[in-house]
């Protein structure tokens, strides 16, 4: 019924964290470490990035999903499980119990992306060998 409203609220403070770090990054000091860094490091801000594109898809997604369903409307409540006082309790429950874990595991996949993409990034380059250079 509202499932994505969890998800939604993730998205809004992920980007609100998403446009603090970036507001750092793009203040840091350029020195010569942090130039070498940068080369060999995915920064957290572009990582965030990655996060909120998944979360705001998600609940794109659902929102439309739910106004398919008749679930959504665009007059007050809005929602029309809030109409009853028994659906909002079954309303609040499925939040609490689907959108939870929905938003969970997007945040878990977001770390398994992130964590592959580390790996790849701090893989030594690989050189060609004379056989395949030749060829």
């Amino acid at each position: 019924m509202a499932c994505f409203l969890v998800s939604a609220a993730e998205a809004v403070v992920v980007t609100a964290i998403e446009k603090n770090v970036e507001k750092k990054e793009t203040h840091h000091d350029d020195t010569k470490e942090t130039k070498e860094i940068k080369e060999t490091k995915i920064p957290l801000s572009r990582k965030l990035k990655w996060l909120t594109y998944m979360l705001w898809g998600g609940v794109a997604l659902l929102a439309f999903e739910h106004v398919w369903h008749g679930e959504i409307t665009p007059f007050f409540p809005f929602l029309t499980a809030m109409n009853d006082p028994e659906e909002t309790s079954v309303m609040l429950t499925e939040m609490a119990t689907v959108g939870t874990s929905m938003a969970v595991l997007i945040t878990g996949v977001w770390a398994g992306i992130c964590a592959a993409a580390d790996s790849i990034v701090k893989r030594p380059e690989k050189t060609p060998s004379k056989e395949e250079a030749a060829s």
